[in-house]
C-alpha cells in the first residue's frame, strides 16, 4: 500500500484554499519526491513538499474540477525545472463524497501518482488520498508531519 507524507503547513494550505473556494471545488498539482526504490517499507511513498493552486475551468465547479491543460503544463515545468516532481493532484469535494466520485474514476489519467480529495463534514475539513493504478483507486495512507 502507497503512503501519502504531507506536512502540516501544506496541508493547512490544502484545507484553507477548500475552505475558501467552497461551495466550488477548488484544485491544483502537488509537488515533492517519490520514493518507488529502496527499503520495502519505503517503497511507493510520495512527500509533498508544496502545492500549487490552479484555476478549475469546469463550468459546473460545484460538482466538477478542470485544470486548464496550458496552465497544468506550465506547472508541472515549473515544478521539475525546481528539482520536484508531480507526485499527485487534489481537488477538493465540499459537499461530499469523501472519496473519489464516479467522475473522478472515469476521468483519471495520471497513474502512479496520488490523488488527495479535501472533503468537509459538519464543517470540518479533512483529507484522504488514493492512488490511481490505471484501472482504479486504491486508498493510501496520509501521514502529517511536522517541519
Amino acid at each position: 500500500m502507497g503512503q501519502l507524507v504531507i506536512s502540516a503547513a501544506v496541508r493547512d494550505e490544502l484545507v484553507a484554499h477548500a475552505r475558501s473556494g467552497a461551495p466550488a471545488e477548488v484544485c491544483g498539482i502537488l509537488a515533492g519526491k517519490s520514493n518507488e526504490q529502496g527499503s520495502e517499507d519505503a517503497v511507493g511513498e510520495r512527500f509533498v513538499e508544496r502545492q500549487h493552486s490552479v484555476e478549475n475551468t469546469a463550468i459546473n465547479q460545484q460538482s466538477r474540477y478542470e485544470i486548464d491543460p496550458r496552465e497544468q503544463l506550465a506547472v508541472m515545468e515549473e515544478i521539475e525545472a525546481n528539482g520536484r516532481e508531480v507526485v499527485g493532484f487534489y481537488h477538493s469535494h465540499p459537499a461530499g463524497p469523501p472519496e473519489p466520485s464516479a467522475t473522478d474514476v472515469a476521468e483519471a489519467t495520471w497513474p502512479d501518482k496520488s490523488y488527495v480529495i479535501l472533503f468537509c463534514d459538519d464543517g470540518e475539513w479533512s483529507l484522504g488520498s488514493w492512488n490511481w493504478t490505471g484501472d482504479e483507486f486504491v486508498r493510501e495512507q496520509v501521514r502529517v508531519v511536522e517541519e
